[in-house]
């Protein structure tokens, strides 16, 4: 699923929503089972857990994952079986766009059922570890500068055609060079920028920085909750009206861009899309039952 949304996630509190989220279109059973302790060692990676605070860091992983597992797979699953009732035939970018949307919704789930443990996480986090958050960052937004910003126009279109092409052919297998080309004039034309994306996620990890401050700085539950809240809403819907226009323009391209390969693919590659969103539906709902 997160071919259809253009994002680059960099917070340590996002990435295990998002990782619990789109695990599902993955690996699926085996990357789904290996989430938590995946989840531990990218946290650990930022925040750099003292002894004391890993069990506790570890049984909140342990008990969003279940939540996630008893409540989110179905929901998920169902998505994929409306997405299979789509493959079949052509997709306009609105319905694209009404998959991103249940996509959303679900992180926002995620989002609201970690809210309280990431809050009391928070609160645990000392100056040092804040520090090493902060460093985290920078290292992150550097590899963005090295991967992307340093790349000519040319180096960065074929970067994420490549990304691209290898998202979709995980769905309709090899795609033939006709619908390449519509991948590739589609993605010429995107007003995609990555200096402007790079600068609004400086902006928001240092908006998480000064939360997660105010937090382990004895900030009450309730109003750090909040604070985190307003964090997850304004990476939805950022305050600024021209980076909100930009982030819809993005969606809707990358809606569009979709649903033109789809329109030229082949019947085989259709079913080949059917057969793989089946089988995806039902290795979620057998997750959803397996016991912790």
């Amino acid at each position: 699923m997160n071919w259809l949304v253009p994002t680059r996630i960099g917070g340590i509190i996002l990435a295990l929503g998002l990782a619990l989220a789109l695990s599902a279109c993955s690996t699926i059973k085996l990357g789904y089972m290996n989430v938590p302790h995946l989840a531990w060692w990218w946290l650990d990676g930022y925040a750099d857990f003292s002894d004391d605070q890993e069990p506790r860091v570890r049984d909140a992983i342990a008990a969003l994952h279940a939540w996630h597992r008893r409540n989110e797979l179905p929901r998920l699953a169902e998505l994929l079986a409306r997405m299979e009732q789509m493959a079949g035939s052509d997709i306009t970018p609105q319905q694209a766009c009404s998959v991103v949307q249940e996509v959303q919704a679900r992180l926002q789930a995620v989002a609201r059922q970690m809210e309280p443990s990431a809050v009391a996480l928070a609160a645990t986090l000392r100056q040092p570890q804040l520090r090493h958050v902060a460093r985290k960052f920078r290292s992150n937004n550097e590899r963005f500068r090295k991967e992307w910003i340093a790349l000519p126009p040319e180096e960065q279109l074929a970067r994420r055609y490549e990304q691209t092409l290898d998202r979709m052919e995980s769905i309709y297998g090899t795609l033939e060079a006709p619908q390449r080309q519509v991948l590739r004039q589609r993605l010429a034309a995107t007003s995609w920028d990555p200096n402007r994306m790079l600068a609004r996620w400086q902006a928001r990890q240092q908006d998480l920085l000064q939360i997660m401050t105010r937090v382990s700085q004895g900030l009450p539950a309730a109003e750090g909750g909040a604070q985190l809240r307003g964090w997850f809403d304004r990476l939805e819907r950022p305050a600024d009206p021209a980076y909100r226009a930009y982030q819809e323009a993005l969606l809707q391209e990358g809606c569009a861009t979709f649903a033109a390969v789809h329109q030229v693919t082949t019947p085989a590659q259709r079913e080949q899309a059917v057969r793989r969103l089946r089988a995806w539906q039902r290795d979620l709902r057998d997750l959803s039952e397996q016991q912790p």
